[in-house]
């Protein structure tokens, strides 16, 4: 089955994720983390990229961003790889790539699910071990967790209006996020964005993907499952229609 091109819409935030190959680790030490986020950030402004929360895990990198125009996210995420592929290939003396095939990426519904995805890329290295504490930021430049707590200033990150909402002040918005980080997140809805992500179908309510499926060519949600229900004939009292898509 051909492959379908990925959804990607102007002025709506993305869940990015880029995996590396088998047996690779993505920044294995402080220079490759830094080497990351400077190709990151200078790849942003000029594909007009804007990056809302991201985590450097050892076999992947995730990413909330809103393109500003169409093709920027593709744009923006090639020029990361070829600066720093080549630049993680010279200090390792390795050939080849490093990615496990292309990114995986969905567009989802800012105020539904904004601060559900800020929160699965800021726990991401707590769930995986890799830190005590779902407020522990980790190394520097290893994700926007410290940016968000009010720890560092992240020349990487925009917040989104979304986030603004949390506070009217920089100090109620830290104190707010990190309730927020401390409550985590179930496993159902960590499984939803993961696969989301994975799969590339979009994320919101049912009025927002039927406004994505009028402006795109392609189904930006899966087919509803089973078979559609049959017409009933006039005066049953049933509900004609079709079951609803598990999203």
């Amino acid at each position: 089955m051909a492959r379908l091109p990925r959804l990607e819409f102007p002025s709506l935030p993305h869940l990015v994720v880029q995996a590396v190959l088998p047996g690779q680790v993505l920044a294995p030490g402080a220079q490759d983390q830094q080497a990351l986020h400077a190709a990151l950030l200078e790849a942003a402004r000029p594909h007009g990229v804007t990056v809302h929360a991201y985590a450097v895990l050892p076999d992947r990198f995730l990413l909330l961003a809103t393109p500003a125009r169409a093709g920027g996210l593709s744009l923006f995420m090639q020029a990361v790889g070829r600066r720093y592929v080549a630049g993680f290939n010279r200090r390792h003396g390795r050939q080849g790539g490093l990615w496990a095939g292309r990114y995986r990426a969905t567009v989802i519904e800012p105020a539904r699910y904004l601060l559900d995805a800020m929160v699965f890329i800021e726990l991401a290295s707590w769930r995986m071990g890799l830190v005590e504490s779902p407020v522990a930021a980790g190394p520097v430049m290893s994700s926007s967790l410290a940016h968000h707590l009010g720890q560092r200033t992240d020349p990487l990150v925009l917040d989104h209006a979304v986030f603004w909402t949390l506070g009217n002040t920089p100090f109620e918005r830290e104190a707010a996020w990190k309730r927020r980080l401390e409550e985590g997140q179930g496993a159902p809805l960590v499984s939803r964005l993961a696969e989301a992500a994975h799969s590339g179908w979009a994320l919101g309510e049912a009025s927002f993907l039927a406004s994505l499926q009028a402006q795109s060519d392609r189904r930006v949600a899966p087919k509803p499952r089973g078979r559609p229900r049959k017409p009933v004939a006039d005066g049953d009292s049933k509900v004609v229609g079709v079951e609803s898509p598990d999203f």
